[in-house]
Parts: structure tokens; sequence; C-alpha cells
């Protein structure tokens, strides 16, 4: 597997989600597994497939989880003079907008697997986030969008 790049924040949350994957999830299938033996005949126990392939799936985030956490890279936040991973960076959007849209946003650059538009996280590896590397305030970020066209942000401000 390749180096996963992460925040200490982002190293914090794969360490938590698989503690209670295998402190609660493991054990509450297990249990699942146990009721579904008591009830007879496993060739036609639905109940029994369906908590073998819960098994399964927990297992398998369980594995995913320990190899990322094994090949990650922490980085570290370098000064705030130029964007990169882990800074937030304040940007404001130069293209046209609807009503309802807002031009000015807070970004945070993290690493792919740390990556989630809704909490404001984008990845070093997305157009905006490779656009935004190295640029300092005032600087305008400038890539092409999936339509052909171009996209530009100004950097605002970095933290």
């Amino acid at each position: 597997m390749k180096e996963v790049i992460l925040t200490q924040e982002g190293l914090e949350e794969l360490k938590q989600r698989l503690d209670y994957l295998i402190v609660y999830l493991r054990e509450d299938v297990a249990k699942k597994l146990q009721h579904a033996r008591e009830l007879g005949d496993l060739s036609e126990n639905a109940e029994y497939d369906a908590a073998k392939q819960e098994e399964s799936q927990v297992a398998q985030e369980i594995k995913e989880l320990e190899e990322r956490i094994k090949n990650a890279k922490i980085i570290e936040k370098s000064g705030t003079n130029r964007v990169s991973i882990g800074h937030v960076v304040t940007v404001e959007y130069l293209g046209k907008l609807e009503e309802d849209e807002e031009a000015v946003m807070n970004v945070q650059i993290v690493g792919e697997t740390e990556a989630d538009y809704s909490k404001g996280k984008i990845s070093n590896e997305s157009p905006l986030g490779k656009a935004l590397i190295g640029k300092k305030g005032g600087d305008i970020a400038i890539f092409a969008n999936m339509h052909g066209g171009e996209e530009r942000y100004k950097v605002i401000k970095i933290k």
C-alpha cells in the first residue's frame, strides 16, 4: 500500500474508528452470530448469513484501517506564507455564482484518505487542492473544471 498522507487529527480519527470496530462492533457481530447459531439449521438461516456477511465487512474494514495507520505519513503544517497540506485556506471564488452560493469559503488541504468536502476538507490531489498548493496570499489558483472551462480562486488567508 502506498503512503497515506494524514493530519494528526485524521490519524486520530482512523484510530478511533479502528478501536470502535475492534472493541464494540466485532463483539456485536459475534453476539449476532451466536444468536443465529442457536436458531438451528445454518443452511437456511438468513440471520446467520447476514451476520457472517457483516463479520466479513467488519474484518475487511479493520484490515484496511490497520494498513492506512501503518502507512500513515503525518504532515506538519509549515509556515503560513505558502499553502501546503494541513493548512486551512480562505479562498474567494472568482466565477459566476447562483443566488444562494457564497463566494468566500474555508477549505483545509488534507490527504485524499481524510478528504470530506462536507467538512471543508479537500484532497491535495483534487483539482482545487493541487491548484492551491504553493500559493501565497493574494495569488490566484486556476484549474480546468470537468466541463473544459476554467475555475479561479483567490487566496485570501492561510492558517
